[in-house]
């Protein structure tokens, strides 16, 4: 066996540090793959059968072998045996195609620079090809997380095929960039997703519509749990008018959809879930256990129009489609607060964001994209444009689905909402409120995001129902509110005594906006005293080929638990997490660990295999790793440690069980005494051999008759024979075991599944 590299290992400390990730969703830089102060060429090569193939085959979502290469003016990267295939609904049937690049179709896990998808989107039906662009920079410059987008020429085998938008894809990678975290389950909604309630089973949302479920889980797909999915949308729709707006903002970000929705009417975006129930994802946020909205496909935008509607002058309030019910949208506007923030957001959207040097953008961008047009073999054969008609399409409408230019439905919807907006009071809107408790000094630190300029923002709190008080936060990045000016302020209460409650709200004021204090109800936090348990994670192995399979016969990560203490600990309402930051990631089974005790969990991120299989794997590369105490004591952190990168079937344990030291063992002792890798090491009197092993049948031969004893992964003994030279094991179930004899011989069993 090769030695195994040595690396500096890190215990983290016990005290929970408070992480300086803000929930508010996080901006990317574009990077090298959506730079758009330029035109990247994007090569794919693919064998011209193949290509053809694809073309003969619209419909078809089989990924195909090809080479792919970026090339700007300062790079020129080459990636072999990326997944090449057609994308799109509609534009699979024209001319111009879109395509989809998969970076770890052949080799999983694989990004570039960060991503592991592109969408090569033709904009055939866009004569100026700017539309979608500029709509997805708009949102992220007005602080909604949408994707990055930029202009490419795209070559197939040394063949021009045009002018396209590079736009980001919508995936695990997207959201943890965005917030931080990518457990949660995210939704790709598609037609006819219209967020009407049916009913309060989860299982009622898995309707499909042709091959595809309406709202299609893209992760968590193992335990396939619609529960969230069904929490939303049944308060969405069921809530009375007069706790709607407490309620949902407890479950849903209600405030950063607002502005969703003022970008859409502004945009135009009738083919979103507003009008057309189309278009777009739902993310449960396991940071905030809210439900995100992301937009999705902004090609039908900015007066491309094909219902014969004038988007531009549109009722601002009463925009929806009025045959069939559209609550995600008419609720917002029923409730008389959300729909005084929305007309705040759409007039700040008007008056700071859509001036002129949003028009200049639009001109140097065309000025840029224009000479990649003139021989794109494509962009005419949809609608015949012609290059006279992609300079016109920014100032003049062609007819048939172009029903304006480009910059005239800009000023003609800019003209129309600013007239039909209502009064309104501006509001400073308090969003993004979070705590957490630092075990170490016993402090609650508050978090609160203020969008508007504030002239003091305080947090009025009372402990164990006693008066209101008040206490200054900040925003001079001083005081765990991260960057000075960026409107996150922050405050910590200190100490916090054992059996302490603690009720909050922020409080904002300006001398413009007047005094605003979220949330509705006080968001409640109880220290209360815990024995603390002694439980250690006294082994792992983060990369499981050959050592041990689950119940099922699978390999996966697992995670042993010990109970280093004296009692018996109930896990029940206890937490694994590979992400210290997110300490409940996954709660423990209701089971009782005697002292001296193992338990073995698989980090399968397949939990609806089971009770003792987590919703997250471990990182071979190396990761963080912890054991978390109950809400109530701050999910007080058991035990913690950061590790780095694995090999395959050589676990990570203590020595000795429960113990200071680490060490590797390449005889592996999941669910048994660590002490038991010496067996393995070393030749000692009295052994004996046991054969076949691993066992796919139900005989286990003994090459000498022996008095055994058979433990499971709990330490339970459950066999027991003397002078036996063959085992039946049909009873056994799949797994590992240990076998002893009464002279201090010992043998490890794996049981294979059938």
């Amino acid at each position: 066996m090769n030695h195994f590299r040595l690396f500096f290992f890190l215990l983290i400390a016990l005290n929970f540090i408070f992480s300086p990730v803000f929930s508010q969703a996080d901006f990317p830089e574009a990077g090298s793959v959506y730079r758009d102060n330029m035109v990247p060429r994007v090569d794919i090569s693919i064998n011209p059968d193949t290509l053809a193939w694809i073309y003969e085959n619209v419909e078809s979502n089989l990924e195909f072998r090809a080479t792919f290469t970026f090339t700007t003016d300062t790079l020129a990267e080459t990636v072999e045996e990326v997944g090449f295939r057609l994308r799109g609904n509609t534009s699979r049937e024209s001319q111009k195609k879109s395509f989809k690049v998969s970076f770890n179709t052949y080799q999983s896990g694989r990004k570039f620079y960060g991503v592991e998808k592109l969408n090569l989107n033709g904009e055939h039906n866009d004569p100026s090809v700017i539309r979608a662009k500029i709509g997805w920079d708009l949102l992220r410059e007005f602080g909604i997380p949408a994707p990055r987008a930029n202009h490419v020429r795209v070559y197939i085998n040394g063949n021009y095929y045009g002018l396209y938008i590079n736009v980001e894809h919508i995936d695990e990678e997207f959201v943890e960039s965005r917030f931080e975290n990518k457990d949660g389950n995210l939704y790709k909604c598609l037609w006819p997703a219209d967020l009407t309630y049916q009913g309060t089973n989860p299982e009622n949302y898995k309707y499909m519509a042709g091959d595809r479920r309406v709202y299609d889980l893209k992760t968590n797909t193992e335990a396939d749990d619609y529960t969230d999915l069904a929490n939303f949308i049944s308060k969405l729709n069921q809530l009375p008018s007069s706790v709607f707006a407490c309620e949902m903002k407890k479950i849903f970000n209600v405030y950063d959809y607002l502005r969703v929705i003022a970008m859409d009417i502004f945009l135009g975006n009738w083919d979103g879930p507003i009008y057309n129930k189309n278009n777009f994802y739902l993310y449960s946020n396991t940071a905030s256990n809210k439900i995100e909205y992301i937009p999705y496909d902004l090609d039908n935008t900015l007066g491309i129009d094909w219902f014969d509607r004038d988007w531009s002058t549109r009722n601002i309030y009463d925009w929806q489609n009025h045959s069939e019910e559209r609550p995600i949208y008419t609720k917002m506007m029923a409730n008389v607060e959300f729909r005084e923030v929305y007309s705040q957001y759409l007039s700040e959207l008007l008056n700071n964001h859509i001036n002129e040097a949003f028009i200049q953008r639009i001109l140097d961008i065309k000025e840029m994209i224009a000479p990649y047009l003139i021989n794109d073999p494509y962009y005419p054969l949809d609608y015949g444009y012609t290059m006279t008609d992609f300079h016109n399409s920014y100032t003049q409408a062609l007819g048939n689905h172009v029903k304006f230019g480009l910059i005239p439905y800009i000023e003609a919807r800019k003209a129309s909402a600013l007239e039909q907006l209502e009064a309104f009071d501006n509001q400073a809107v308090i969003n993004h409120i979070r705590h957490k408790f630092k075990t170490g000094d016993q402090s609650l630190r508050i978090r609160a995001y203020v969008r508007e300029a504030a002239d003091s923002v305080v947090l009025r709190y009372s402990v164990n129902d006693g008066a209101a008080q008040e206490l200054l936060m900040f925003d001079d990045g001083l005081h765990f509110d991260i960057n000075p000016g960026d409107g996150v302020y922050a405050t910590t209460l200190s100490p916090i005594p054992l059996n302490t409650q603690i009720e909050y709200q922020i409080k904002s004021y300006s001398a413009t906006m007047g005094t605003s204090l979220q949330p509705c109800i006080p968001v409640v936090f109880v220290f209360e005293s815990s024995l603390f348990p002694m439980l250690k994670i006294n082994e792992f192995m983060a990369t499981n080929d050959t050592t041990i399979t689950d119940e099922y016969g699978d390999s996966g990560d697992w995670i042993e638990v010990y109970n280093a203490g004296s009692e018996v600990v109930n896990l029940g309402g206890k937490f694994l997490s590979d992400n210290l930051e997110n300490p409940d990631k996954w709660q423990m089974p209701d089971y009782d660990l005697e002292p001296a005790g193992f338990v073995l969990f698989w980090a399968d991120d397949d939990p609806d295999k089971g009770p003792f299989h987590t919703n997250f794997k471990l990182a071979a590369e190396g990761e963080e790793l912890g054991i978390f105490d109950s809400e109530s004591t701050g999910f007080y952190p058991l035990d913690t440690l950061a590790f780095g990168p694995q090999q395959t079937d050589i676990s990570q344990g203590r020595f000795a069980d429960g113990g200071h030291e680490w060490r590797y063992y390449p005889n592996p002792t999941p669910g048994i005494s660590n002490l038991f890798d010496a067996v393995a090491e070393f030749e000692k009197p009295n052994m004996f051999q046991i054969f076949p092993n691993p066992n796919a049948g139900n005989t286990l031969y003994i090459s000498s008759p022996q008095n055994l004893k058979i433990y499971n992964l709990s330490g339970q003994e459950i066999y027991s024979a003397q002078q036996v030279n063959e085992i039946d094991l049909s009873e056994f179930a799949p797994g590992f075991y240990l076998i002893q004899n009464n002279k201090g011989g010992s043998c490890k069993l794996v049981i294979l599944g059938n």
